[in-house]
């Protein structure tokens, strides 16, 4: 018979906080945004919207759930240049997230201006998910 876990040990993931009402609508408008865009399509993902370059996920938009706050979108960077790492540093709207290790970043909302902002993340993260994985082999 396998013992079971102990209570405290089940359901180990983050409590993700709800997301705000304004979030909701900066959140369905890079939505919009993001399906414009070539080769994106979006899939329902623990709440949240999930954005994909073909099969590569590269940004979390809060639908009911946020990351690390009511106002914070997710993206991903896999491989930052030493020249984006400096732009991630010195945003202050950008944090890190628990997946740090998996290169995602939270960009936190604060008004209608961050739109624009929030936009030139997501299209980083977008060009990076296009660009072909370097193998070892080659």
């Amino acid at each position: 018979m396998k013992a079971s876990k102990p209570t405290s040990l089940r359901g180990a993931r983050p409590k993700l906080p709800r997301v705000s009402e304004e979030m909701k609508a900066w959140s369905a408008a890079l939505a919009a945004e993001g399906e414009s865009w070539p080769l994106v399509t979006t899939r329902a993902f623990f709440g949240f919207t999930a954005l994909y370059r073909r099969d590569k996920i590269f940004a979390l938009l809060p639908h009911t759930r946020a990351m690390q706050s009511p106002n914070a979108l997710a993206f991903k960077l896999e491989s930052p240049s030493a020249r984006m790492n400096a732009l991630l540093r010195h945003d202050p709207r950008i944090g890190s997230t628990q997946m740090q290790k998996a290169r995602w970043f939270t960009f936190e909302m604060s008004c209608d201006t961050d739109l624009r902002a929030a936009i030139e993340w997501l299209d980083r993260a977008y060009e990076e998910a296009g660009t072909p994985r370097k193998h070892s082999w080659t």
